[in-house]
């Protein structure tokens, strides 16, 4: 049962992403970011919806009093959201629980992927080759700055690729780096979702996924390295609550 209502959902997010991308293609010169992005959410409110009624996984999030609100100017404060990678299912459920815009940090290879990529290559985000090295960080900051001061917040996967349950990759330290230059503060994030949904795995189990949102971390006058020690060890240590099964 649970392979046949994949293949449901699979058959439903294509039927949902292709109109959608077109249409995003088609109105990207006379749009706005903000178009773009509630183009986006939209796509991402069909396959998470979806999901949840056709293979039975929901979620539930603790902590959104965490997330950073507004300065005595009445500016949103910014912040740079540092993920646990299990699967695809936090990459289109954070921009839908989120209070504010989300600019993803991925590599460029992501652009080429039909339809989707088409899609997000219209959103104001930042793309990156990795192969670039110090000049792809450099971009990272200088459009992680442009955007942070927009009030848009920015979303990193520290681990780079989706690891399997139970496991720990090793954290980047381009999150922290980033907060470190630009200043703003890092906002560790725990995902319990390989539970209902496999790294790499096409078939998704009905069960219950856990967003666990923890205190932002100032970055000023922090190290890098040390930083993301401190991210890391809040990640996993919520990891293991979360999930204690698979840490057995």
């Amino acid at each position: 049962m649970a392979l046949i209502r994949s293949i449901i959902h699979m058959v439903w997010m294509l039927l949902t992403v292709i109109p959608v991308a077109f249409w995003m293609v088609a109105t990207a010169p006379f749009s706005g970011a903000q178009q773009m992005y509630a183009s986006a959410k939209a796509f991402l409110a069909c396959a998470i919806y979806g999901l949840r009624a056709i293979c039975g996984v929901n979620w539930r999030v603790s902590g959104m009093e965490n997330l950073p609100g507004l300065d005595a100017n009445g500016h949103q404060l910014p912040a740079i959201l540092l993920v646990k990678h299990q699967s695809t299912l936090e990459t289109f459920l954070m921009p839908l629980i989120m209070p504010r815009p989300l600019a993803y940090v991925f590599k460029k290879e992501i652009l080429y992927i039909p339809f989707f990529g088409w899609g997000i290559a219209r959103c104001d985000m930042i793309h990156i080759d990795r192969q670039q090295g110090k000049q792809a960080f450099q971009k990272v900051t200088e459009q992680g700055r442009r955007l942070l001061a927009n009030g848009t917040w920015v979303i990193m996967f520290p681990e780079g690729t989706r690891i399997p349950r139970g496991k720990v990759g090793p954290y980047k330290l381009g999150g922290t780096r980033l907060a470190v230059e630009t200043g703003a503060p890092v906002v560790p994030i725990a995902v319990s979702s390989a539970k209902c949904w496999p790294r790499k795995g096409f078939i998704k189990y009905p069960g219950m996924v856990d967003v666990s949102i923890g205190q932002p971390i100032p970055s000023a006058g922090r190290a890098p390295d040390e930083l993301m020690r401190e991210v890391q060890d809040w990640i996993e240590g919520e990891m293991h609550r979360l999930d204690p099964e698979a840490y057995r």
